[in-house]
């Protein structure tokens, strides 16, 4: 797993007294107004000299502070007011300006705007002969703390070209099992291979870094994008420091906070946020094994708020007592929120309970936190010319588990290839580009899961009803068997295994369905459920009509083609039945290649 109106209280946050609800929760602790903050204590004395950006890059007690601001300017009352910067507008006409020669070095193929998860597309589409080029206003560079991934995602980049096997094994710091589901004392479900490689994304993204600019990419580090002009056949970007740069088309790489995004939801909230807060310590004893999803207690409330927190636990590879914690929650954008600080108060208090371990003796290596605002209408279509959303800013990772690289590497070679294909054909205009970006309804029908494990104010369902919910979903997709839990696991929502897990549920538990139905509210389960029908659609697409269909689309023009393989690569996405891997063992095996394809020529435009 891991905004701007301020919304200003007369109270800073680690001054303001929590209300808890006692009737569910740990005994009362003193107001928060008597004590100081404990998290600025613990940052100050933590080393930020390692900030990169990206989320979960930051270790600063005044970047947690700028992301408060951020994530209260997401409610704020007014936000709906505020105007929208245009970073993106249109001019109409032919710029003429990549067929000037004096504009050689700064024109490309594709420029790929934030680097930290970009420079994934930007070396698949290198290695294709596509000319490309990264701006990035930071450094290209991944933070110390490890990203978790299953080795499923990890070889989707040894099959998309741009790792080899050994630079794999190279990139991994940690790997554990087994991996634990578990949801306040009733039991635990263990599993393997799920989220059970810690991978250094410093060794990651140097290493692709360096791949991307031996293949000829061109690298802008330490640039800001100011506004973007697209014309009929390229489009201009201008940096804050008056360079411009030019293109045609631009890859929209920037994150969940990209200034084109804000430009296109037109400071729309998000229909959901997950907020997490976490560590990396040192002084752990038990540390082998992982803790995916882990619920210590039920609801409770804090200030306005009804919240259901969960944890997550991973050994990390600095060292054989580290390991990684991570608090997180779902909320809605409104005010009342938590914010972030307020959610560090209680991982300090709750965190040796759940770890067993005082937390005296722990060394607070680094911290992380991160806001992941989501919504419904995700992935994001296309709303210019010549301008694509990926990663996080195209909202294309799940609303559960908010995984921007697990996401992205089971989307590269798609997005490699339909990007390839639409700037050979010339195919970039709105409509064509939102071709890449289609909808999918497994991705649609996550929102039922994050919904039911947010925690509802003014509702008559048990505190515990969250927990007794997702323990009786695991208890019945583990009886299932590995072929209807572990698509869960790993973020994948198929049609067949929600069927035998959802019958199973009603036949055994009928019980449950009222307090389904409180929790979770009918206008969500009806709109739940056309999403449900259309994966059910898109999976009879996938195994039956794809077989037939795709021997002729080699007959059809370029157009056809174009057209044909996105509608074909919609239903394998969108029904959840893609992945490289689905048949393989977690162990390498004979579609992995040690040598990289040779980059071929463009052709054509």
């Amino acid at each position: 797993m891991l905004l701007q109106i301020q919304h200003i209280h007369p109270f800073p946050a680690a001054h303001r007294t929590r209300r808890i609800d006692d009737s569910n929760t740990r005994k009362s602790s003193p107001p928060r107004a008597a004590l100081p903050s404990r998290t600025k204590k613990i940052m100050e004395k933590i080393s930020s000299s390692n900030e990169v950006g990206g989320a979960g890059g930051a270790y600063s007690y005044d970047a947690l502070q700028r992301l408060d601001q951020a994530w209260t300017s997401l409610f704020s009352t007014s936000l709906e007011e505020e105007k929208v910067a245009e970073v993106v507008s249109r001019v109409p006409g032919s710029s003429r300006i990549l067929d000037m020669e004096e504009h050689a070095g700064r024109a490309f193929d594709v420029l790929v705007c934030g680097g930290t998860l970009g420079i994934f597309v930007a070396t698949a589409l290198v290695s294709r002969g596509v000319s490309v080029a990264i701006v990035e206003r930071n450094l290209i560079k991944g933070r110390e703390q490890e990203w978790n991934i299953s080795r499923k995602e990890l070889l989707e980049l040894v099959d998309v070209g741009i790792l080899s096997k050994e630079e794999i094994e190279n990139i991994v710091a940690v790997e554990f099992n087994p991996n634990r589901c578990g949801f306040e004392k009733k039991g635990d479900i263990w599993t393997e291979d799920i989220l059970n490689l810690g991978v250094s994304p410093a060794k990651l993204i140097e290493t692709v870094k360096r791949r991307f600019i031996s293949l000829g990419g061109v690298v802008f580090e330490g640039k800001v994008l100011c506004r973007i002009h697209i014309y009929d056949d390229a489009a201009i970007v201008h940096l804050t420091n008056g360079d411009s740069l030019y293109s045609r088309l631009i890859i929209d790489s920037m994150g969940n906070f990209s200034p084109i995004v804000k430009q296109i939801r037109s400071c729309r909230k998000p229909d959901g946020v997950c907020l997490v807060v976490g560590s990396c310590s040192r002084g752990f004893d038990e540390n082998t094994s992982s803790d995916i999803i882990f619920s210590c207690s039920s609801s409770k409330k804090i200030e306005d708020t009804q919240l259901q927190y969960f944890w997550e636990a991973f050994p990390a590879g600095s060292g054989p007592t580290d390991r990684t914690t991570y608090l997180f929650t779902y909320v809605q954008a409104k005010p009342g929120s938590p914010k972030l600080e307020d959610l560090f108060e209680d991982y300090w208090d709750l965190l040796p309970s759940y770890q067993g371990v005082p937390i005296e003796r722990l060394e607070i290596l680094r911290v992380i936190y991160g806001i992941f605002p989501t919504y419904r209408d995700s992935p994001l279509p296309a709303a210019f010319d010549r301008i694509l959303q990926v990663g996080d800013a195209s909202g294309i990772q799940s609303p559960v588990s908010f995984g921007g690289f697990g996401s992205m590497s089971r989307h590269l070679n798609r997005l490699s290839n339909g990007i390839c294909d639409a700037v050979t054909g010339n195919f970039l205009d709105a409509y064509n580009l939102s071709m890449l970006n289609p909808y999918m309804p497994n991705l649609s029908a996550s929102w039922l899961f994050q919904r039911a494990m947010s925690a509802k104010d003014h509702t008559e369902v048990s505190p515990t009803f969250i927990n007794e919910l997702l323990y009786l979903n695991f208890q019945t997709m583990q009886k299932l068997g590995d072929a209807v839990i572990r698509p869960f696991l790993q973020d994948v929502i198929q049609f067949v295994p929600l069927v035998k897990t959802l019958g199973s549920v009603m036949l055994t538990q009928p019980q449950i369905l009222p307090s389904i139905f409180k929790q979770v509210g009918l206008e969500v389960i009806l709109d739940w459920s056309l999403h449900f029908f259309m994966l059910g659609f898109y999976t009879f697409l996938a195994s039956y009509i794809d077989p037939v269909v795709r021997p002729w689309i080699k007959y059809l023009p370029k157009r056809g083609k174009y057209t044909w393989n996105r509608r074909l690569e919609a239903w394998k996405y969108g029904s959840g039945k893609k992945t490289n891997h689905e048949d393989m063992d977690i162990t390498f095996k004979a579609r992995l290649v040690d040598t990289l394809p040779p980059r071929s020529a463009l052709r054509g435009y």
